[in-house]
């Protein structure tokens, strides 16, 4: 696995902070106002072509609902960030959207060691 370059983590911040910006302006339209989405990493491919974006969804249960609802909405979310990042990359990249449950795993590792530390 290639080690990531400056610039290709330069545009995966710029891509992070812009698409951010995009989740509390228009999310509530796309998933409703309950669920919290914020995006906690951006990988970006060599070529720049494609920006995998992770997501953190809480506040739902049906986590994987919002995703999908997103996907569903990929081009609308796609054209207000580039409208906002247009003046900061040369080419927009494809936007994947991906669920990083990193968090709820480690609550769910806590609760467990939490659990233990009582019996």
């Amino acid at each position: 696995m290639k080690k990531e370059t400056k610039r290709q983590r330069q545009i995966a911040e710029t891509i992070k902070r812009h698409f951010s910006a995009v989740l509390q302006q228009e999310g509530a339209y796309i998933y409703g106002v309950e669920p919290l989405v914020t995006v906690t990493n951006v990988k970006v491919t060599p070529d720049l072509s494609l920006a995998k974006i992770y997501l953190s969804v809480f506040n739902t249960e049906n986590k994987q609902a919002v995703i999908l609802q997103m996907e569903s909405d990929k081009k609308n979310l796609k054209q207000a960030f580039a409208s906002r990042a247009r003046k900061h990359l040369r080419r927009i990249p494809r936007l994947d959207f991906y669920l990083d449950d990193t968090l709820d795993e480690m609550y769910r590792l806590n609760q467990m060691f939490d659990d233990l530390s009582k019996k």
